[in-house]
This record gives C-alpha cells, structure tokens and sequence, in this order.
C-alpha cells in the first residue's frame, strides 16, 4: 500500500519513542494522530504497558498493544455489544494480523525476547546499571525503529479494514 500517511505514522511514532518514551502511548499517539482521531481515555490507557507491562519485559510488546488500542477503538465492540461475544471478531481478526507481523518480523511478540533478539539481552529497567547499560547498547534507537514498524503496520492494518468497509457498501 503506498499512501503518504504511512511514512509519517512511522516518523511520529519513532519521534515520540525517541522523544517521550513509553512505546505503547508513542504508537497509539501517532495513529491516533495521523487519523485525526482525539481521544485521551485511549491514550492515557497506553499508560502503563511500556516494556510488556510496567517496565518489566514480561508480556506483549507495548507498541504491539498500542496498536491493538487503536484497532480495537476503531473497530472493537461497544459496550452496548458486549453480551455478543460475535462482535469482538472483527477487532480480534485485525489485531491478529498486527501479531502475526510482529511475529515475523521479531520471531515473537514478548518484550524481553525482542530485547534479546534485537540487542542481545533483556534490561531490568529497575536496575540502574541495567538502565544505563541500555541507554549505551542503543535500546532507544532499537525500540523507536520498531515502535514506528508498529505503528505503520496498525496504520496500515486500519486503512485496509476502511477500504474493505466502504468497498463493501
């Protein structure tokens, strides 16, 4: 797909990586953005899924969770839906292939093991030497280059389910 919006969802995010931290809220905020979507509820959620879940690299990546935030906003079930258990396959199916790009690209979707993967070891952020180690090995530059693959896949992922809806009516 060749549409101008998703070079610049890849810089945002990777800006923001780079600039504020926090890979989920850096890629919710760069979809959100390109789309023209304003919702700080989604944001704020992203709060606390940085580094698999509050720093800890033990769970999903945050940028993949963020862009499962945005999907899921734009294509989730409501809450009026949410005894039909049927409603939440669109999302479900979307965000799946989100993981599976991820899984592709990475070999797996767990924080630590991108960590391993990308830079040869997992930081405990909650270590200062671990912190600092990680700022040496360029674990800013890593995550910003795969917040912005994150962001540019759930870009793209959105753009697709659009055009599949309106080719639809």
């Amino acid at each position: 797909m060749e549409d101008k919006r998703l070079d610049k969802v890849f810089d945002s995010a990777k800006d923001n990586e780079l600039n504020c931290t926090g890979c989920a809220q850096s890629t919710v905020a760069a979809v959100m953005d390109v789309l023209g979507i304003k919702d700080e509820s989604a944001f704020r959620a992203a709060s606390g899924l940085s580094m698999g879940v509050g720093l800890t690299g033990d769970g999903t990546c945050g940028a993949l969770t963020g862009g499962a935030i945005a999907i899921g906003l734009l294509f989730g079930r409501t809450s009026k839906e949410f005894e039909d258990p049927g409603a939440a396959m669109r999302a479900y199916d979307l965000v799946r292939l989100l993981y599976d790009d991820f899984r592709a690209r990475y070999g797996t979707a767990r924080c630590n093991d991108i960590q391993v993967k990308l830079m040869g070891r997992f930081y405990d952020m909650d270590k200062d030497e671990d912190y600092e180690a990680a700022l040496a090995d360029g674990m800013r530059d890593h995550c910003s280059v795969l917040v912005g693959n994150a962001a540019r896949k759930t870009l793209e992922i959105i753009l697709n389910a659009k055009a599949e809806d309106e080719a639809q009516t």
